[in-house]
């Protein structure tokens, strides 16, 4: 048997590898339940702040999902940082090399500044929530998460967007206000425009009688546009956040109703053509 392995000591390297699996087993469990713990004290801890100092349900869920991602960040450091000293790596080393990173992220990565300064910015003057419906970056949808290097939006066909924070330029958010429900009905020339006027007004206050949702109004506004084959007919109310559509919804089938029980048309595009016939011959 070559020297070099007798040489080797078999039942030291088993006890390291037992002592090291070991370490590696309790820093994973107490990981773990670190890790339960800090996320159960952190949503208990924003719960009670919410319900003292009367903060909206959407603040505190942005401001916790914000903490959250931080202190699994620290968790996620630290936990590699015990499991390097565990392999006898010098820690100080690893802390000083996190050190060096961080300045080549100053110097370098010039859009990863870009995304914290700008998110931290959109949390601390509260230009969205989570739960809003908003514009960002071209992209409509309801907000899930806002973060300092990301902004996750879910569009209404269910497509997740991670917008980075420096790609929002400009930011339009519909969820601070009374949203305007707007429906445009068409009537044709033939037909009487203040009694289709008079049909529609009565089914917006019968809707507005209904619906819980609507805030003011819906009323007739008049004629919108006059088009090639119909009058255009607009109604505006008032809503609150994200019930707009519904409403919408439910003003033009009433209408649609209403304008066939009275025997108010709403026309079809018409289109008339001429043909050019034969010429005479001469």
């Amino acid at each position: 048997m070559p020297e070099f392995i007798t040489a080797i000591d078999l039942e030291a390297i088993m006890t390291k590898a037992l002592t090291v699996g070991m370490q590696l087993i309790g820093i994973l469990i107490v990981f773990f339940i670190a890790r339960a713990i800090g996320r159960r004290l952190i949503s208990s801890g924003f719960a009670k702040m919410s319900t003292q100092r009367n903060i909206s349900e959407a603040r505190t869920q942005t401001l916790e999902k914000l903490a959250l991602n931080v202190f699994s960040y620290i968790l996620i450091f630290i936990l590699i940082t015990l499991i390097v000293g565990i392999f006898e790596y010098d820690v100080t080393a690893l802390i000083a090399g996190a050190g060096i990173v961080g300045l080549a992220i100053g110097f370098g990565a010039q859009g990863l500044v870009s995304d914290i300064v700008t998110g931290f910015f959109i949390l601390l003057e509260r230009q969205i929530d989570v739960g809003e419906y908003v514009t960002i970056a071209g992209m409509d949808g309801v907000v899930e998460e806002v973060g300092l290097r990301t902004t996750k939006v879910r569009g209404f066909d269910g497509t997740v967007h991670f917008i980075p924070n420096r790609e929002i330029g400009s930011l339009s958010n519909h969820s601070r206000s009374n949203m305007q429900a707007i429906v445009d009905i068409s009537i044709s020339y033939d037909d009487n425009i203040d009694e289709a006027v008079r049909v529609m007004q009565a089914v917006c206050d019968r809707i507005a009688a209904e619906e819980e949702a609507i805030v003011e109004g819906p009323d007739v506004l008049g004629v919108q546009n006059l088009g090639d084959s119909d009058v255009v007919i607009r109604i505006l109310g008032k809503t609150v956040n994200m019930e707009q559509w519904a409403v919408e919804r439910k003003l033009r089938k009433a209408l649609k109703e209403a304008l066939d029980e009275n025997g108010i048309e709403i026309p079809l595009p018409h289109q008339v053509n001429l043909y050019k016939g034969d010429q005479p011959s001469g």
